[in-house]
């Protein structure tokens, strides 16, 4: 007999049918006649009943059947009379896979805090809110790879481990297998890494945007999708130490040429949650975030505002917020701007997503080219409301004069991007590219209120569990 999901048989018409269906009991319900058990395999957020006579299954069998259970059903897949459900399954056969105690189960029917839950990671899935997030998650991973096929992009594996460092912050994990307690030293009483695996320190990479460039100047297009690291001691609820990021770098784009793909990408992204996650959504929204279904359809139906920096700041020193001294941190022409002035740009002013684009040379990194003024550089990040920030990128800089000053001027070792800039020596043209932080992506699309509520398992400071 083939074994049905959830999902399928809720969708199945209501005529007499046998069925074999596994899952894990969300409740139990029941009197001297008979018993309901809700089942969920994962499949999708509803469960489906399934009715079982207490004068077809023994006492002790059922005593055993508690919330979290796992068991194998064999039945008849019926009409509901109920209300809620379409269909119900009359069982005729059910094992036990695996007992819970029902004392000590965890996930009993009731309320739990996402502060709760997170220390039982190990358990979340299994809940109504988390199951919605993983399923939202990985339509949003299957569409970015979708998007890019569809576009002829094509999927470039760059390194996992580094000896550069891309955003030139510092703030890597290092990757070494180097006595901790007795490593080599150089006559100078350094750590001597020329003895190290590599020949040389290495790190948890922060960014494939590099590599990706190189693969961007012989296919023309392409895109990473993969896990990147940072070391940055933050506790906030919008920072990760281990999160993924989607890069694509474009040969013969210029910067409106990369703003105009960030908004089709981002917008084709949410249409298609939109479309194959009405439940999930429905869930989240009204148990999280009643305005959340309509900021959806709102970045998919508009056309997002394009500023520049200097004019955001601008707008932000005319702004109420600004006069009245509301705002936390300073406005100024060469700083750059915080989660609360883009949230007032997106939410307040333009009541919708922002591009803003040509920010100061000195707040930005490297490799961004630039302007003819001589003191902005072709960035832009786009803004999104409640999230700020959902992505950052630039028309990069492919003169090779030029790129050395800026690496000089920074003092970034010249030795260690030396194959970065041959690129600027061999063929170079015009290319751009940008960076999604697929957290944040989940995060807008989900409505949670923390980064760590759309990872499976999130690594922040001091803590790395599961």
């Amino acid at each position: 007999m083939n074994l049905y999901s959830v999902k399928q048989l809720l969708y199945q018409e209501g005529q007499s049918q046998s069925v074999h269906i596994k899952g894990w009991v969300r409740t139990k319900r029941g009197n001297k006649f008979v018993n309901f058990l809700a089942l969920n395999d994962g499949s999708c957020i509803k469960n489906i009943q399934i009715v079982a006579d207490t004068d077809k299954f023994s006492e002790e069998l059922m005593n055993r059947i508690n919330t979290g259970a796992c068991i194998a059903v064999q039945g008849s897949l019926v009409s509901s009379q109920g209300k809620g459900q379409s269909v119900e399954i009359h069982a005729k056969d059910i094992v036990i896979l695996g007992e819970a105690d029902a004392e000590a189960y965890p996930l009993q029917k009731k309320k739990h805090t996402l502060e709760f839950l997170r220390e039982i990671a190990h358990l979340r899935p299994r809940t109504n809110t988390f199951g919605a997030v993983l399923r939202i998650r990985h339509t949003l991973a299957f569409a970015i790879h979708e998007y890019f096929n569809n576009k002829g992009f094509f999927y470039l594996h760059t390194p996992l481990i580094t000896g550069s460092d891309a955003e030139g912050a510092g703030q890597m994990f290092r990757v070494t297998t180097l006595d901790p307690k007795n490593p080599p030293l150089t006559p100078e009483g350094n750590v001597d890494y020329s003895k190290d695996f590599f020949g040389k320190a290495t790190n948890l990479t922060v960014s494939g945007q590099l590599e990706g460039e190189l693969g961007a100047m012989g296919l023309g297009l392409v895109y990473t999708f993969g896990p990147t690291f940072r070391a940055e001691n933050s506790n906030t609820s919008r920072h990760l130490a281990e999160f993924w990021m989607i890069e694509p770098e474009m040969a013969f784009y210029d910067i409106n040429d990369n703003m105009d793909l960030a908004e089709d990408f981002i917008k084709y992204l949410v249409s298609q949650a939109l479309l194959k996650c009405s439940d999930d959504l429905q869930f989240l929204s009204e148990t999280y975030d009643p305005e959340l279904i309509n900021r959806l359809k709102n970045v998919v139906e508009t056309s997002f505002a394009r500023v520049s920096y200097t004019e955001a700041v601008e707008i932000l020193l005319q702004s109420q917020p600004y006069r009245k001294g509301k705002f936390e941190y300073p406005v100024s022409w060469g700083t750059d701007l915080q989660s609360e002035h883009e949230r007032y740009l997106v939410e307040k002013h333009f009541q919708k997503p922002v591009i803003v684009n040509n920010y100061p040379k000195d707040i930005k990194a490297f490799y961004m080219r630039q302007n003819e003024d001589g003191k902005t550089v072709a960035a832009m990040d786009v803004l999104f409301p409640q999230i700020g920030e959902i992505i950052g990128g630039s028309q990069r800089e492919e003169r090779y004069d030029k790129l050395l000053t800026r690496i000089k001027e920074m003092n970034i070792p010249e030795h260690e991007l030396w194959w970065y800039l041959e690129t600027r020596q061999y063929g170079t043209c015009p290319h751009a590219g940008f960076g999604l932080g697929f957290e944040r992506l989940v995060l807008f699309v989900t409505g949670m209120g923390n980064i760590r509520d759309v990872i499976p398992f999130p690594r922040t400071p001091q803590n790395a569990d599961f």
